[in-house]
């Protein structure tokens, strides 16, 4: 019988019978390399959310406040990606990245808001 060898180094295993890796790095190197490039889209795409993220925080700290939409993208503010979309009984949209949101007002302003104040 020959010997039970991990997937992605090659070190004999020992334990369960139905074991594939050696340890977690391997098992998560080899589910790595085998998405590959679907997943680079999805990272690339998770980097942005958590950079707009990053930034609607730093620019709200108070969780309600204004912003110009030149700070925002001055900051690197990317409007074409968010998680969610709210719309209020009255009609107006926010868009939100995670719990970060904002609603387009007047004159290329901003409201910025965290979830629990329009819940």
């Amino acid at each position: 019988m020959e010997a039970r060898k991990c997937m992605e180094c090659g070190e004999p295993l020992r334990g369960r019978a139905d074991q594939k890796f050696c340890n977690d790095l391997c098992r998560n190197a080899y589910n790595n390399n085998k998405l590959g490039k679907s997943s680079n889209y999805m990272r690339k795409i998770n980097r942005l959310l958590k950079k707009n993220h990053a930034i609607l925080r730093e620019l709200n700290p108070q969780d309600k406040t204004t912003a110009f939409r030149s700070t925002l993208e001055k900051h690197g503010f990317e409007f074409d990606y968010h998680t969610h979309l709210y719309t209020t009984r009255s009609g107006r949209i926010y868009y939100f990245v995670y719990d970060q949101g904002y609603s387009e007002l007047d004159n290329n302003k901003f409201v910025l808001v965290k979830k629990e104040d329009i819940l």
